[in-house]
């Protein structure tokens, strides 16, 4: 507890600036975010990164998560649009499965186009909720935190029932209930200092849905773990484990917030 207490201030310390701040250097970080939550996917499948599979992900995965005014850009100055770019790359990996003769195989191709966009789509709208306002990613991490946490905690002290134990062993029904509950209360409490232009009822009921479905991105993330025999995404947040570990509920509330329209 106490290693994950202080790589989560190191981390947070390091991660606020950018978020403060915006722009091309959050961007900047959300690439490399991205970079290596698919670099750990294809760990799973020992794929390496640095293959030619690997790096036609990564250019896939920028691809996708790239925020619409760069995207813009991009696609005037190559004259290709984003759906021809991906077109183009899953052709590439198709073509590649004939140049090693099947050692590379078609079940290869969708994991990775797979991981690609359960990546890049979390993280375009990353970059894209903090172009919307920082009041909005401040929400997204207050509810996604105060989840995580009240989870955590009331699932030690109340846990009896086992959530989904085939996936994940250690979730409770009584933690899943009590993240909901504390992330009602977190926005509440945020709501007061923020005063974000939007009907109260309204808000609770996008922290409620946020809430689930940030659990259940995290249960993705555990199945999908458990699935390929990992323990952790990677290592690179000692006592936390990889970057998907960290993000893996972040990446479905963000998408979750535009799509319902909350935002944008």
């Amino acid at each position: 507890m106490k290693q994950r207490i202080i790589t989560g201030v190191i981390a947070a310390a390091l991660f606020i600036p950018f978020v403060v701040y915006g722009k091309l250097p959050f961007t900047i970080l959300v690439f490399l975010l991205a970079a290596i939550g698919l670099f750990e996917m294809l760990r799973m499948k020992d794929i390496s990164i640095f293959s030619v599979q690997g790096i036609l992900g990564l250019l896939a995965v920028i691809t996708i998560a790239m925020p619409d005014y760069m995207l813009s850009k991009v696609e005037n100055a190559i004259h290709f649009s984003q759906i021809e770019m991906l077109s183009i790359i899953v052709m590439l990996l198709l073509i590649y499965t004939v140049l090693v003769k099947n050692k590379f195989t078609f079940d290869i191709v969708g994991f990775i186009m797979a991981s690609v966009f359960y990546v890049g789509v979390g993280f375009h709208y990353f970059i894209a909720t903090r172009e919307a306002g920082i009041a909005y990613i401040v929400l997204a991490l207050v509810v996604v935190w105060s989840t995580d946490s009240g989870a955590y905690f009331v699932g030690r002290k109340l846990g009896k029932n086992k959530l989904w134990p085939e996936i994940s062993p250690n979730k409770t029904i009584e933690g899943f209930v009590g993240g909901i509950l504390i992330a009602v209360i977190a926005t509440i409490i945020f709501q007061y200092f923020a005063q974000l232009d939007v009907n109260y009822a309204l808000l609770l009921l996008v922290a409620v849905v946020a809430s689930i479905i940030g659990q259940l991105g995290d249960l993705v993330e555990s199945a999908i773990k458990r699935h390929y025999g990992v323990k952790d995404s990677g290592k690179i947040l000692p006592g936390h484990g990889g970057i998907l570990d960290r993000f893996d509920s972040l990446i479905f509330v963000l998408p979750l917030l535009h799509f319902i329209h909350f935002i944008g």
